[in-house]
């Protein structure tokens, strides 16, 4: 196992903020194998490269012989957690989140050791809370603690309403610490209130409090915004070869060294030698493409990634148009309506933006107009960016 001071400078690779580093190196010293916790609400089928900065920390303490718990939200994904939120958000039903649970398990063993990894569900311990264990809970924070929170300060400063049952997302988050005994707690630079509510819920049952590490929030392929399937910036796992390869492929060379930091599992000292390369004149799309490689690869398999890396120079270096692609029977409509209901872009407004900025393609063709009509009898190729394509019949 590595020295107390080499484990320490792992963990911090690529990390935000660490509470308190005393005591994780008090932790650490001790040799026994802490017991870290990470926790996932299952509010979405798929995950994205965004989740997996967590996911990738948690298998460094795995690597350095601790406990993982990786934790499904299942009792608190029926709240929805208000973490950063402008608006109260709609809980799922049971039968959603367990759905959506099963395809986390499936996708974060990709990462991490199952043989390894503690998979805990916390409607175990809620269930069993009951009503009145919810009061009492509720009983060790206060209104005031709660809109000190920036979310909910906004919010209420705004007139906008928060619903009471949001107020128990950082207790119940919380307790989750307590009942797992946590030795450290991994979140996003978001989940910072919700993980010191650990630390002192941990305080008041008797228990050492936590260590926090807080990770960044991921960038998306825009480079500004949190990575989110809801703005359309993500890579989910769970997409197919070309797709992962191609949207790599087109982030900036900044962002680039973004993504090696957080989501690469080469070494520090591999990726300085890369960035040395870059500064002596190494062409930054060739380490792109090595970044590339090792992603599909984790996800789906060395062959995938090869024939990804082969399917985007035909595509992109020499011109190609895909083999297949999507077809689909519209109406005749404006393009920014034909490229939503192809699923091209997640809206209209999206799509005007595109046209604007020339990332729109008709057979090739740069699309000049936003006022363009797609009038029925004819059938075009239309292309999004560099890797979105579909046939469209206008009928």
């Amino acid at each position: 196992m590595m020295d107390t001071k080499s484990q320490l400078e792992l963990i911090k690779r690529g990390a935000h903020e660490l509470l308190l580093e005393t005591e994780l190196y008090e932790r650490l010293a001790t040799a026994r194998p802490l017991r870290i916790k990470a926790g996932f609400d299952p509010t979405a089928p798929d995950l994205h490269l965004g989740h997996t900065v967590l996911i990738n920390k948690l298998r460094h303490f795995q690597q350095l012989g601790h406990q993982i718990i990786f934790l499904i939200g299942d009792f608190t994904g029926l709240i929805g957690d208000p973490t950063g939120k402008n608006a109260t958000r709609p809980p799922l039903s049971r039968e959603q989140v367990l759905e959506n649970a099963q395809t986390y398990r499936d996708q974060v063993f990709k990462i991490l050791d199952p043989e390894k990894t503690e998979v805990c569900f916390n409607s175990t311990w809620f269930d069993a809370l009951g009503a009145s264990g919810m009061i009492k809970l509720a009983a060790q924070h206060t209104v005031a603690r709660m809109l000190e929170r920036d979310d909910f300060a906004k919010r209420y400063a705004g007139n906008q309403p928060i619903a009471i049952h949001e107020f128990l997302y950082p207790l119940c988050q919380g307790y989750d610490s307590v009942a797992l005994r946590a030795d450290v707690e991994l979140g996003g630079t978001d989940q910072k209130f919700n993980l010191l509510v650990g630390r002192e819920l941990q305080k008041h049952y008797g228990q050492a409090p936590q260590c926090i590490l807080t990770m960044p929030l991921l960038e998306g392929l825009d480079g500004v915004n949190k990575m989110s399937k809801s703005l359309g910036n993500y890579i989910g796992i769970a997409e197919a070869p070309q797709e992962i390869f191609g949207k790599l492929m087109s982030i900036s060379d900044d962002l680039m060294w973004r993504y090696y930091e957080l989501l690469s599992f080469k070494t520090s000292q591999e990726i300085e030698a890369l960035k040395q390369g870059a500064r002596e004149g190494r062409n930054p799309r060739d380490i792109k493409v090595l970044l590339a490689l090792e992603l599909v690869e984790r996800f789906h398999s060395k062959t995938d990634a090869e024939k990804a890396l082969a399917d985007f120079e035909a595509r992109f270096q020499r011109g190609a148009m895909p083999d297949s692609m999507p077809e689909f029977n519209l109406q005749a409509a404006p393009i920014a309506q034909i490229l939503k209901q192809a699923g091209l872009v997640a809206s209209t407004s999206e799509a005007l933006r595109m046209i604007e900025s020339g990332g729109v393609r008709l057979d090739g063709s740069k699309a000049e107009s936003k006022a363009l009509l797609l009038e029925s009898g004819v059938t075009v190729v239309l292309q999004v960016g560099k890797r979105k394509f579909a046939r469209v019949s206008i009928t």
